[in-house]
């Protein structure tokens, strides 16, 4: 049973995000989760405005998705079970100087949101945005860098395309590829296809990766007020994530199981709650503008920093 006062606003919202449905059934099936969703949303914001949360959410173009079709198209990190981590100059560091409050949006090292569609390339948004950050730093020049050329490209490395993979395996194709190609001569299409890399093209490289100290938020801030952007992997599939709007998400239900990617690029604290400022790659319509302020210090929420990982050029 729908509620007829709803009808208008889900044919309004239907045209917003440009929904088409095959038959009637299926329009059914959507419009009951979207109404599912919608009530989530309007009874959390009900609660916000009596100070029982200290983030607010808003429908947004996945309201009419089941989590485990969020987990299929958006959130397909795989964590790798043998993973080896060098020693991090940051592990020893964690305490040094360093500012509150830091944004990369404000100083040139981070370039628009992107939307990753259907497509498990998290990883691949993550480790382009963390090798732009790097290439702005070293010569000034804010460059869109190619996921598309990552999807395509590194699956020796263990990455497998539209169906997941790990950030670190993008750096490793790009230091034995010598090289990158720019977003605008491999553009994204968002599937699996045959790989192109042209080096004529090349507008980045990278020497080495790091990994930081597993769970260490300190030496996460210390990385990120240092280094630039970083890469981080999360634990994206809680319901309240997906529709988070503004405010710091703070979210008990959260867990240590990563499986999305993301790009880290500032931290502060708002209304006395601290935070991570995270780039996400699900388009202008998720979050605050694309971006979504993640609780800090609150005992590695949703794993952040369990595999933050770096390229230096």
């Amino acid at each position: 049973m729908f509620d007829s006062r709803l009808d208008l606003h889900w044919e309004l919202w239907k045209k917003t995000h440009e929904k088409k449905y095959q038959n009637e059934v299926e329009d059914m099936s959507r419009r009951e989760l979207w109404e599912k969703n919608l009530i989530l949303i309007t009874i959390h914001n009900l609660e916000a405005s009596m100070g029982l949360h200290t983030y607010e959410l808003a429908m947004n173009h996945m309201g009419d998705m089941t989590q485990e079709e969020i987990l299929q198209s958006f959130a397909t990190l795989t964590p790798p079970t043998d993973l080896q981590r060098a020693p991090s100059p940051f592990a020893a560091a964690s305490g040094s100087d360093v500012p509150d409050t830091l944004d990369w949006r404000n100083k040139g090292l981070v370039t628009p949101v992107k939307m990753q569609g259907s497509c498990g390339s998290c990883w691949a948004f993550s480790a382009a945005g963390a090798l732009e950050g790097q290439l702005a730093k070293t010569t000034g020049k804010l460059v869109d860098l190619s996921p598309q050329n990552l999807v395509d490209c590194s699956s020796k490395y263990g990455n497998h395309g539209c169906n997941g993979g790990f950030i670190h395996r993008a750096f490793e194709y790009v230091i034995d590829n010598k090289g990158i190609d720019s977003d605008a001569s491999y553009p994204y299409i968002g599937r699996n296809q045959q790989c192109r890399y042209n080096p004529m093209y090349r507008a980045a490289n990278c020497s080495y990766y790091r990994f930081l100290p597993e769970g260490d938020e300190k030496a996460l801030k210390q990385a990120v007020a240092t280094i630039g952007p970083i890469s981080v992997a999360i634990d994206a599939t809680r319901p309240k994530f997906v529709f988070y709007r503004s405010g710091v998400y703070i979210d008990p239900s959260c867990t240590q199981s990563v499986n999305h990617a993301v790009l880290a690029v500032g931290y502060g604290t708002l209304n006395g709650q601290d935070y991570w400022l995270i780039k996400n790659s699900w388009g202008l319509q998720f979050g605050d503008q694309g971006y979504i302020r993640m609780a800090r210090n609150r005992n590695d929420q949703c794993g952040i920093a369990l595999y933050g990982c770096y390229p230096i050029m």
